[in-house]
């Protein structure tokens, strides 16, 4: 049976991170950051991230209508969908959702494709 997998990237305050792979790895210990024999796995790339709270906006950092430029975290873990209904995606979100300390959590998902099973001819690029 094929699995589905998923890339789960999110930003936070690089004070958060920690936190936040910790709560996410212990609430979702089986399908997520697994990869072969190895668990806990993630990629975390340093950034400045800004933004602009609205006045309606509840900031943790800065205030609103001030834009802001905060030092973040990108992070990225795999999660594995072996039903194929999405549940253990919604679930992930969901637990960042309760444990980021953003207002708005700004993440993306994308499913991945297993190349294994797909036959393919590489080609390189030559400069003359």
């Amino acid at each position: 049976m094929s699995i589905t997998r998923f890339k789960l990237v999110f930003f936070s305050p690089k004070e958060s991170t920690s936190k936040i792979l910790d709560h996410l790895f212990r609430a979702c210990p089986k399908t997520l950051g697994n990869i072969g024999e190895y668990e806990r796995c993630a990629f975390v790339t340093r950034g400045t991230g800004q933004f602009m709270p609205k006045q309606t906006a509840n900031p943790t950092i800065g205030s609103a209508g001030q834009l802001e430029f905060v030092e973040e975290d990108r992070v990225e873990v795999l999660v594995s969908d072996a039903t194929s209904t999405r549940e253990e995606v919604k679930q992930a979100i969901k637990e960042l959702k309760n444990i980021h300390p953003y207002e708005e959590v700004a993440y993306d998902v994308y499913k991945l494709e297993d190349l294994r099973r797909h036959r393919f001819i590489l080609c390189s690029a030559h400069t003359y």
